[in-house]
């Protein structure tokens, strides 16, 4: 008789799709699979579902009815963390519920190379397998000054605890000096001195000063999102 070997699989990371119709379930369920995530589809009260299940990642549509499900995972104990997704037309449509920390969005209409290129991006904060120099997705408001006092609004596209790159049509080249200000989830609004870096067409990176003694409370944030 053979004695049958205990699975050492883990537990997979669990995706829920809330209210997504074909042909978008279906597509963003071959790329999640994909990489060994599971998915869940929610209906009727998600909001009920995320504030008591477990999952790692949450994708909805950016519309009215996404407010509710957002609050509830960010206020729950064990989701508050989660990588949140949205389906919508761009950044503009996530910006709008800023606070909940978005952290990506699938745009419409879906493409399956560009959904595929952004779970491939983003799958190790969900399945918890870290890079040395972690960069978190997250889009929100930023506010920039610049060295001459210009001021203008950018959006946050990934933040690590060296820096933030955003999206922005303002003129900006690389070496110039800047402060941002953003707030996320549990860290209220900071301001922090750093240098642009790089730049590709409206998208550029910005490496926080050193010296700015501010940084501290972003490299905190940042730890504890990915000890949670």
């Amino acid at each position: 008789m053979v004695t049958a070997i205990p699975s050492t699989r883990k537990n997979a990371a669990r995706a829920a799709f809330v209210d997504l119709h074909d042909p978008v379930r279906s597509m963003l369920t071959e790329c999640f699979k994909q990489f060994g995530i599971d998915v869940v589809p929610l209906s009727g009260d998600a909001a009920a579902r995320i504030g008591r299940e477990k999952f790692e990642a949450c994708v909805m549509k950016l519309s009215n009815g996404a407010e509710p499900v957002m609050q509830a995972a960010r206020t729950s104990a064990s989701n508050s963390r989660m990588i949140i997704y949205g389906v919508g037309g761009s950044a503009q449509d996530a910006m709008r519920y800023s606070k909940y920390g978005v952290n990506a969005v699938f745009h419409e209409p879906l493409e399956r190379s560009a959904a595929l290129k952004l779970v491939r991006a983003t799958q190790s904060l969900v399945l918890h397998e870290f890079r040395r120099y972690v960069r978190i997705p997250v889009i929100t408001e930023v506010s920039v000054v610049t060295g001459d006092s210009r001021r203008f609004n950018a959006s946050s596209r990934e933040l690590s605890a060296g820096g933030m790159s955003i999206t922005t049509g303002e003129d900006l080249s690389s070496g110039q000096s800047v402060e941002i200000s953003f707030a996320l989830l549990t860290l209220p609004r900071i301001w922090v001195r750093g240098t642009v870096s790089w730049r590709h067409g409206h998208n550029l990176g910005i490496h926080f000063d050193p010296q700015d003694e501010r940084r501290a409370r972003i490299k905190a944030w940042v730890d504890a999102y990915l000890e949670s």
